[in-house]
């Protein structure tokens, strides 16, 4: 989910579906769609259903005037019987989602994890169900993270070119992980200083790197880290599904404040997060959280008026004004 403006927002869904599951989807479509602020679908992106089945996350850069979309595609097989095998990929279009402008595509079908780690080298776009990827401050690059098989951060160019990748795998996840090794990366964000967060998801961290990926420190005990945010202040905001909640860290690993709660419930209830994966601010200060769970909930909070700033999640770092 991405915000562009306070009314038009970006989702991505995996397609028309009953339950989380995927039993009882009538086939695959509706893969990216738009809304207003008020949650109204606008637009559908049906043009390119051939190109989703499970469609992760989607991005627009704050250092970027064109606003173009990026999008993260796990791959796999489209379901009911006219559907498509899909490549993992990462895809940029134009800011009205009817340009194609590129695309990092797999050259091959989606593996098992035990197939994929299983290769003995890895070319770039040999992805492991690539996850999330955010954007350099010098508007020129992007990282990728790779992901949920593979153990490695990617540094791409906007324009679609390889540049370089650190991590590995990591071989001892039942005691906690090494430092500079993933267990299914999840969260990616880069602060002021150039310094390099990555949600270790399954090991419960974050590790932050330098620029060039050499290991600086790991904050432990950060649970279920599904997104990490860093806004206009350097406030750190972690999405932890787990908890339901997103946290607030200043740039040291100190935990400062958190906020959510748990409401898997389509009636009655509203704002509570069913494992919550994706967190934005629209121009207007809106906060927008979307949550993977069923019934796959996407949020708007709007701040009370005088509300204490220090509570408030502010707008992407690098947002111009």
């Amino acid at each position: 989910m991405a915000a562009d403006g306070p009314n038009r927002v970006i989702w991505a869904v995996w397609g028309d579906r009953d339950q989380v599951s995927g039993e009882g989807r009538p086939g695959g479509s509706n893969y990216v769609v738009e809304t207003d602020g008020s949650g109204k679908i606008t637009r559908r992106w049906t043009e390119w259903d051939s190109l989703f089945n499970s469609p992760h996350q989607v991005y627009i850069s704050p250092y970027d005037p064109t606003r173009a979309i990026y999008i993260v595609e796990r791959g796999g097989r489209q379901p009911g019987p006219n559907g498509v095998d899909v490549h993992e990929a990462v895809y940029k279009f134009s800011n009205d989602g009817k340009t194609l402008i590129w695309s990092l595509r797999d050259p091959v079908s989606k593996m098992t994890t035990q197939q994929q780690r299983a290769m003995p080298k890895l070319n770039h776009t040999d992805f492991g169900d690539p996850s999330v990827l955010t954007f350099l401050p010098d508007g020129r690059h992007f990282l990728l993270a790779d992901g949920y098989m593979n153990g490695r951060v990617q540094t791409w160019t906007v324009d679609g070119e390889w540049v370089s990748e650190f991590g590995k795998v990591d071989p001892t996840p039942e005691v906690g992980g090494e430092p500079g090794s993933f267990d299914l990366m999840h969260g990616l964000a880069v602060d002021k200083a150039g310094r390099i967060y990555v949600g270790d998801r399954r090991n419960n961290r974050i590790q932050l790197f330098t620029p060039e990926g050499k290991f600086i420190e790991e904050w432990p005990g950060v649970i279920d880290v599904v997104g990490i945010f860093i806004d206009e202040s350097e406030a750190v905001w972690v999405v932890s599904a787990a908890m339901n909640r997103l946290l607030k860290y200043n740039t040291q690993g100190q935990l400062l404040y958190h906020w959510g709660t748990y409401g898997r419930t389509a009636s009655g209830f509203n704002g509570g997060f069913a494992r919550p994966h994706q967190v934005d601010v629209d121009s207007d200060g809106n906060v927008l959280v979307s949550s993977w769970d069923w019934p796959g909930m996407g949020h708007r909070f709007t701040p009370k008026p005088g509300a204490d700033k220090s509570k408030l999640i502010g707008q992407k770092l690098g947002t111009k004004h």
